[in-house]
């Protein structure tokens, strides 16, 4: 459904990314930051499922190409990445690349993907963003920088992004006045990821097909509110 296009970070270099495009015209855009498997087919459904549902989406490839179905490559390919340099190059060249395609502009992020749109979310190009259980260290957020409203999913027995952070983190969205709204779902991490099902998924995830619908249908009300 998608096609692979570049794009310019602001320092000029070049970033490859996945778009998939909805039939309408000059449609919203969202752009999408991948868990740590990489630009996998499962982040490219996440486009097309956006694209079915009247956005543009773009995924940016934050490995250059690299993607896994390993846990510890996974883990190798994550702790080898840049996150500062992905958020305020790859991930804000993403969005002015759609941001001169598309009346209103949002972020989300699954994993390692919702710790980054917390981390790009004062980006002056972006109207909404959707976090999905991932945050960085708290004090990587200046809250006073994020201008945007937030809406957040998360799973209280997730096991690498403990729901007490998640508590923390609204603490801090309150000080700062960010409008936010938190869901905490009774689910394992990557409860939306339906290739979390089987012996092939690692332990600590579970996909959970009722409560995965109950977000999906929150995000594309959330996006569809602020984006239009």
């Amino acid at each position: 459904m998608g096609t692979l296009v570049n794009y310019a970070r602001p320092d000029g270099k070049t970033v490859q990314g996945y778009l998939a495009e909805p039939s309408a015209s000059n449609a919203p855009a969202i752009v999408v930051i991948q868990e740590w498997w990489g630009l996998n087919d499962q982040i490219k459904g996440v486009a097309d499922r956006l694209a079915a549902a009247g956005f543009q989406a773009l995924v940016p490839d934050l490995y250059r190409g690299k993607a896994t179905v390993e846990q510890e490559e996974a883990h190798h390919l994550m702790t080898g990445l840049d996150f500062g340099d992905a958020a305020s190059q790859d991930i804000r060249g993403a969005l002015q690349f759609m941001k001169a395609r598309a009346p209103k502009l949002g972020l989300t992020g699954f994993c390692m993907g919702g710790a980054l749109t917390l981390l790009a979310a004062q980006a002056p190009e972006l109207d909404a963003a959707v976090v999905w259980y991932g945050c960085p260290p708290l004090e990587y957020i200046d809250a006073s920088k994020i201008k945007i409203p937030l809406q957040g999913h998360w799973a209280t027995q997730d096991e690498f992004f403990k729901i007490d952070t998640v508590a923390a983190l609204e603490d801090k969205l309150k000080a700062a006045d960010v409008s936010f709204e938190f869901h905490r779902y009774l689910a394992h991490h990557a409860f939306a990821n339906e290739e979390a099902v089987g012996p092939g998924r690692i332990p600590a995830t579970q996909y959970d097909p009722v409560w995965a619908q109950q977000a999906w249908d929150r995000a594309l009300r959330f996006f569809g509110k602020h984006l239009g």
